[in-house]
């Protein structure tokens, strides 16, 4: 996927300090005038945050310029950094997507709606405000109730990044989207907690082999099941060089990140929780307020700090589900150092561990080596 120069696709061409000020309106989705408030707003180049299945999304017009800068702007999001079309009906690819691959139509055919979101090489009509400057476009439709009536009735295609402020944990409640974007969007639909609580997997299938550009719910493993071979793009879980040029969302930049500092910790069990104890102690010493991101098998362990549990390490649908609510805590208890261990970097895990390294800025320390 080449990058396309020139089209003024740069972070600093966005001024993300001068986003006017918008009353937020709040709705319920239950509201019998939400969804004709959401097609309106949407219609008319304004930005409408909803829930899906992963986390909750915020969304513009997909095929309108100046409403996807509107997305960047209102999140202070880098703008090379590609935006996902969300679809209700499979017909509207017509219009976004210029060849549908085999691989892609039994992709489809299993996991839409759904939790999984397909690259492919996009159609003119697309504008690259919404692509980062790519010549390929990222679509998913969506199996949340909400989003899939949203989408459906108003069949306009929706640009939706996370409905969070770039860089901080994804939303997966309506107050995490009101917290970080109201006065910043038009509207708001409540539509209580999300389900899954990590974003959908990504995965490209412009080239010779489909490759998974974002680990998500839909696994490696399901994947293989269905297309056989299948790539995994090397940035999941290292560190992108500066000249890095993200082909999906959530590869190049810090995200998800407390505001705290957070390292992770790996290696044998009991010498992971002792190291953290020993750190705890020293941080709390410093009159440091100490945080550990722990699950239910470890949390009596610790002998000190404020244990935030993940949930069951051998239940990865719960340690999803509540890791960006925990990475939110963080801040809202006013934490200034956390410490984590780390998961198993297979079916789920390798979702869970992509988003932590990140979050951590890649401070993890294997305990097995010299640091």
């Amino acid at each position: 996927m080449e990058e396309v120069s020139g089209r003024g696709m740069s972070p600093e061409n966005i001024n993300f300090d001068s986003v006017p000020y918008i009353k937020t309106e709040v709705m319920k989705d239950y509201d019998p005038e939400v969804y004709k408030k959401a097609e309106e707003v949407l219609r008319a180049g304004g930005l409408v945050a909803f829930p899906t299945e992963t986390v909750y999304g915020l969304g513009g017009d997909g095929l309108n310029p100046s409403a996807s800068m509107k997305i960047y702007a209102a999140k202070g999001r880098p703008s090379d950094n590609p935006l996902i079309v969300h679809i209700g009906k499979i017909e509207q690819l017509r219009d976004l997507v210029a060849e549908v691959p085999e691989s892609a139509k039994k992709l489809m055919d299993r996991f839409w709606p759904g939790p999984l979101t397909i690259i492919f090489k996009k159609s003119p009509q697309v504008p690259y405000e919404t692509t980062g400057g790519l010549e390929t476009v990222a679509i998913r439709m969506p199996s949340h109730p909400v989003a899939n009536k949203l989408l459906s009735e108003s069949l306009v295609p929706v640009a939706a990044p996370s409905a969070n402020l770039s860089g901080r944990p994804s939303p997966t409640s309506p107050h995490h989207v009101i917290e970080d974007l109201s006065g910043r969007i038009d509207l708001i639909i409540d539509g209580g907690d999300v389900e899954i609580g990590l974003e959908s997997t990504i995965v490209d299938v412009t080239g010779e082999c489909p490759m998974i550009l974002r680990p998500g719910f839909i696994t490696e493993e399901m994947l293989e099941d269905l297309l056989g071979e299948i790539k995994i793009d090397p940035a999941i879980l290292k560190k992108p060089q500066k000249d890095f040029h993200p082909k999906a969302p959530g590869m190049k930049y810090k995200h998800y990140a407390p505001k705290a500092d957070l390292t992770l910790f790996s290696g044998d069990k009991d010498e992971v929780v002792s190291h953290i104890n020993a750190l705890v102690k020293e941080a709390e010493a410093m009159g440091k307020k100490v945080g550990i991101l722990a699950t239910k098998e470890t949390e009596g362990l610790y002998q000190s700090g404020e244990v935030l549990s993940l949930g069951e390490r051998e239940d990865e649908k719960s340690i999803s589900h509540n890791l960006y609510r925990m990475l939110r805590r963080c801040d809202e208890d006013g934490l200034d150092v956390v410490y984590g261990e780390v998961f198993y970097q297979h079916d789920l895990g390798l979702a869970i561990m992509n988003r932590l390294s990140k979050a951590a800025g890649y401070q993890i320390i294997d305990l097995k080596k010299p640091e």
